[in-house]
């Protein structure tokens, strides 16, 4: 019997060679599988070039509801930005991809999946990692990987094999899913090139954004987006609506430098205007509602979760035991987040919280104030003692040269200065 094998279907240059080319190397029988992450694609004539490429089978799963419940809103609750500045969305579709190829490739008697990641990216280790982790009997391929073929050596050959490529308009290599849309290769490989704003489809290039500002509201109830402006939505409705109405003002623009994890520099531009809107207003509630102990705690957290999802680790065991820390905190992160779009800018303008740990009567500084300052004596006393005690003895130590002191440095320069 022929092997079989399930790939990872785009229906772009990739995929399709790459079914040819698992028939041709492999003598295969190649069975595609499509995700909708919500990147807003013709699936029917995704599945229609499946079959004119000679794949035996299609798959077509709406995932959707999945992604977001499971990958996306986790990443709400942990803030999920790979150094400070990737909302991770591609890292967060890719274990769910290899998820579902395994099911498939169980279901069909598969012995090995495909997908089409290069050898210098990211998403090749994010892909085998969790299929291996999920079943280590299964091969994994990724012919893109093998060949080393540039795009007009693919190009000539899809030509030789008759596979008919979607014609593209655009110069740029584009992934994209509910979560954001990330931006690669034509000019954005110098990275000291602006670009063009023929590169954005999702946000308003901020000097062309409304004149005025937007307002925009949203709920949350334990860590979940639920509300926007007052109205109930699901997640997907809200998701869209925050990423319509934000990229409208400018904002979900994000260009920088990024480690891969091959240990590339890479100039990555993306954008995410839901993503950076609801995080931002997620962080201000936090601030809010948790403790300081909390926060800074979690900050670490953050960091942690965020670079085992975009290294390929979703199925690591401190991923979940990470999960389960921020599910906790997450219990009193319930209430309203006012935020102000502008020109490509957004700024938190208030925000509400029946678990708001900001007491009006203990900030202010009218009479109303139920703050004891004579307290603060005590306090100051006891906060400092330590740094009292080694400055003291700092001070006396005049006979280590090395020793610098504040106080001593004070005094010269007085001497200095009456001469």
């Amino acid at each position: 019997m022929k092997e079989r094998v399930v790939l990872a279907y785009s229906g772009g240059l990739d995929t399709s060679v790459c079914v040819k080319w698992l028939q041709e190397k492999y003598d295969a029988e190649v069975i595609t599988l499509t995700l909708d992450l919500g990147q807003q694609e013709d699936f029917s004539e995704i599945a229609a070039r499946s079959k004119a490429t000679g794949a035996i089978k299609h798959f077509q799963v709406d995932a959707k509801e999945e992604f977001l419940t499971n990958y996306v809103l986790p990443s709400i609750k942990t803030n999920g930005m790979y150094q400070g500045k990737y909302p991770l969305a591609t890292a967060l579709g890719r274990p769910l991809i290899a998820t579902k190829l395994v099911e498939v490739a169980e279901s069909e008697g598969a012995t090995a999946v495909a997908h089409g990641s290069t050898g210098k990216g990211n998403d090749q280790v994010r892909m085998d990692v969790t299929v291996r982790a999920l079943d280590p009997n299964l091969k994994v391929i990724a012919p893109v990987r093998e060949w080393n073929m540039s795009r007009d050596e693919e190009l000539v050959y899809a030509k030789k094999h008759g596979i008919k490529i979607k014609p593209s308009n655009s110069i740029f290599s584009i992934d994209q899913n509910l979560w954001g849309r990330s931006i690669e290769s034509g000019p954005l490989e110098d990275p000291n090139t602006e670009p063009p704003d023929s590169a954005f489809e999702w946000v308003t290039p901020p000097h062309k954004a409304p004149d005025s500002a937007g307002y925009i509201e949203i709920g949350f109830v334990e860590g979940v987006p639920v509300t926007i402006d007052r109205s109930e939505m699901n997640g997907l409705e809200l998701i869209r609506h925050v990423n319509q109405f934000a990229g409208r003002y400018g904002v979900g623009i994000i260009d920088h430098i990024e480690d891969r994890l091959v240990g590339i520099k890479s100039r990555e531009v993306y954008e995410a205007p839901a993503a950076l809107t609801i995080i931002e207003a997620h962080k201000d509630l936090e601030q809010l509602t948790l403790t300081r102990n909390e926060l800074d705690f979690k900050a670490g957290v953050e960091r942690e979760w965020s670079w085992l999802v975009y290294s390929g680790l979703w199925m690591d065991p401190l991923r979940f035991a990470l999960d389960s820390f921020v599910r906790t905190t997450q219990r009193r992160v319930s209430g309203t987040i006012r935020v102000k779009l502008y020109k490509g800018g957004l700024r938190v303008v208030g925000r509400s919280s029946k678990n708001s740990l900001y007491t009006s009567a203990l900030s202010t500084y009218t009479k109303a104030s139920t703050f004891d300052q004579s307290s603060a004596v005590g306090f100051i006393e006891l906060w400092g003692l330590q740094s009292r005690i080694a400055a003291k003895i700092a001070s006396d130590a005049t006979g280590e040269k090395n020793v610098e002191h504040p106080k001593r440095k004070q005094s010269q320069a007085l001497k200095q200065k009456s001469k």
